[in-house]
């Protein structure tokens, strides 16, 4: 592989007969790269339309994701469900949206299957139908079971196929398609409100729409990738292993780094996701919809901070993202609680657009430390956002019950600190540093 291929994943390999050409990174390829062991070449250069359909589908399949917690009081109100019902509908939600991850993921690694990805749509599918037509309390607990599993299918693969379409621009390619499911987090509450909340139990149906046009999109994406997966036969793939640069312990060290700076990430998330309008109504005495509106510019902030997160780390490498994305939120967290209504905005918008750039850069760093374990990595680390998501929502509820909600942000706001831990990833990036100087964007190819 080139010294151009790997340090500028901007520049695409020449094309046969087009010696002077500058190609578009965003196009197809004539011409496909060699594939080193460690890094196999993607065989096209980045393939926006599969990414921007990935993104789509990220977004309807977290639209349908999150408004089962929107319905909740809904629910409880007609089927007169206690908060333990209303929990255990939560559990089976997120056991098998969390759990069922890196199953999925270990499993397509040895097996590819570039149409798993319309069938999770379809399982997620049943569990609306199920959902709208639900008359009873375990019939709900199936279907939410169901959404969840759905949501576990789809992940991993799609994770891959991201990769695969990314052209070498690794951390682009998963902020894309991260993007599309924080839009659809925040969509799935609204859409409740404005549908289901007014029409009833029944207008779930509704959203069925969704899920079916997800499956067309995700039917096109698997036969993208079921032709690549015809041409890679025969290819030099890499053999399930860690980073050629790294022994066993320096690999098992990274991960349980990853893990806690995913807690400390998701946890702090899940306070202002889940408690920010409570927060805001007990500080300020802010109505609900202006709280809510507080909130739909936190979760647009934590949208533009994936996309950014992703282009930083493909350009000056993912290490330095993580520093910045959790460590350097720790002022903006710790000011919080003494902030002033308008410095809260700034604040929680600055919070949101640095901590939202996290995780593309954690996947793709985990990704590399484990090369040909890509679902199953993505199928562990979304499968652990999901899980550590639910499990602190849950936490900071009971802790705000007992305490306040000031305090909770008083706790949440040390969190960041876990940043810290970020300084026993080793550089993954330094040795391409050494071996290829840096061209300029558009020379000659």
């Amino acid at each position: 592989m080139s010294c151009e291929a790997i340090d500028n994943p901007l520049h695409s390999v020449a094309q046969v007969g087009s010696p002077n050409r500058i190609i578009n990174p965003f196009v197809r390829l004539e011409a496909a790269a060699a594939a080193s062991p460690d890094h196999p070449r993607p065989i096209e250069g980045t393939v926006l339309r599969i990414l921007l359909a990935l993104s789509l589908s990220h977004l309807l399949n977290d639209t349908i994701q999150s408004l089962l917690p929107a319905i909740y009081p809904l629910l409880k109100e007609s089927f007169h469900l206690t908060f333990a019902q209303v929990g255990l509908i939560t559990f089976s939600f997120q056991l098998t949206a969390s759990m069922l991850q890196p199953l999925v993921g270990f499993y397509t690694d040895r097996q590819p299957r570039p149409f798993s990805l319309a069938i999770g749509m379809g399982v997620t599918l049943v569990g609306l139908v199920l959902l709208s037509r639900a008359g009873s309390f375990h019939a709900i607990l199936v279907a939410a079971a169901m959404v969840g599993t759905g949501s576990s299918i789809f992940h991993p693969e799609a994770s891959r196929i991201a990769r695969l379409a990314s052209g070498g621009r690794h951390g682009f390619a998963q902020s894309v398609f991260q993007v599309g499911g924080n839009f659809g987090s925040s969509l799935g509450p609204l859409l409740a409100a404005l549908i289901v909340v007014p029409h009833g139990q029944k207008s779930v149906l509704w959203f069925s729409s969704a899920a079916l046009l997800g499956i067309l999109v995700l039917a096109g994406v698997g036969n993208w990738y079921r032709n690549h997966l015809d041409q890679m036969r025969g290819r030099k793939l890499p053999a399930p292993g860690r980073h050629a640069t790294l022994t066993q312990p320096q690999v098992r060290l990274a991960l349980v780094v990853l893990v806690a700076l995913i807690f400390s990430k998701y946890v702090y998330l899940s306070s202002l996701t889940n408690y920010y309008t409570f927060f805001l109504i007990a500080k300020f005495g802010l109505s609900v919809q202006a709280a809510q509106v507080r909130l739909f510019v936190f979760l647009f902030a934590v949208a533009a901070g994936t996309i950014v997160g992703g282009l930083v780390g493909d350009r000056f490498g993912r290490r330095l993202v993580i520093w910045i994305s959790i460590l350097g939120v720790a002022p903006f967290s710790l000011l919080l609680p003494y902030a002033s209504p308008g410095w809260t905005i700034v604040l929680t918008v600055l919070i949101g657009f640095v901590l939202a750039s996290a995780f593309p850069a954690i996947l793709v760093y985990a990704q590399e430390l484990l090369p040909g374990r890509v679902g199953l990595i993505a199928g562990l680390f979304f499968g652990l956002a999901f899980g550590t998501a639910g499990i602190a929502s849950a936490l900071l509820g009971r802790l705000a019950d007992h305490t306040s909600i000031f305090f909770v942000y008083h706790v949440c706001g040390y969190l960041p600190l876990i940043g810290l831990l970020t300084g026993f990833l080793p550089n993954l990036d330094q040795p391409v540093a050494r071996k290829c100087p840096r061209e300029p964007i558009g020379g000659s190819v």
